[in-house]
């Protein structure tokens, strides 16, 4: 049922004194069909159960009206709600930036970053740099996207294959693992560790410093859109 209220359009069904018909189909508090009443009748009773009088088919004829407790209906769909949100994922696309002739070190800090985000569920974009007479060796940045490629080939897949676009050259990385299964085992590796920190409070501080880092990576993996990292350039 839609309703106007104060410059608003508002979904939520009418309730009680609210509802202007002249009778109702009538539901009872556990579901079992009363049949068709008098709008006095049905509120009557809503008022001898100490519950609430809920248009919930408007449309029909007459309207199908149920006794229940409104607020409490309210926050089981509420919480149902905000359950269905914490359990939705959308894959995020990170990207990371290397040029063809990378050193071992900066190779490896990269690869590192694509290997996390992928973990996380999350598809990596890969570009390739060229600059000045790079460009006509295309071959090395061919390359490099494939060893990257097999490097993490446990974790991911070539979504997109290896494609010239100007001076880039662009892949495509997907992750094996679904974003809700990144999230689920996240969430258990987390509570794992505070068990662990329960059952041994003399934990060192390192142990402990390590736990809230973990933490923090997992609110990031737990975020719907969180917002891709800012490229870095080799």
């Amino acid at each position: 049922m839609w309703c106007y209220r104060g410059g608003s359009i508002s979904t939520e069904p009418r309730i009680n004194d609210r509802i202007r018909v002249p009778e109702v189909r009538l539901v009872g508090p556990s579901g079992e069909q009363v049949g068709i009443v008098p709008l006095a009748k049905a509120l009557e009773l809503a008022q001898e159960y100490d519950l609430d009088l809920v248009e919930v088919a408007a449309t029909a004829r007459p309207p199908v009206c149920k006794l229940m407790d409104y607020g409490k209906f309210k926050y089981e769909s509420a919480m149902k709600a905000r359950e269905a949100r914490k359990n939705q994922a959308h894959t995020v696309i990170k990207e990371m930036k290397l040029r063809p002739k990378i050193d071992p070190h900066d190779y490896d800090t990269k690869k590192g970053h694509v290997v996390r985000f992928l973990k996380q569920g999350d598809k990596v974009k890969i570009t390739i740099m060229f600059r000045g007479r790079e460009q006509s060796r295309p071959e090395l940045g061919y390359r490099l996207l494939q060893r990257l490629a097999s490097d993490v080939e446990d974790l991911g897949f070539i979504e997109s294959n290896p494609k010239q676009d100007g001076r880039n050259m662009i892949m495509v990385l997907g992750p094996h693992k679904k974003k809700t299964e990144a999230m689920a085992e996240a969430r258990e590796a987390q509570a794992a560790r505070k068990a662990e920190a329960k059952a041994n409070p003399g934990k060192s501080q390192n142990a402990a410093e390590s736990d809230l880092a973990d933490e923090d990576i997992v609110d990031a993996v737990e975020t719907v859109e969180a917002p891709a990292e800012a490229p870095a350039e080799a």
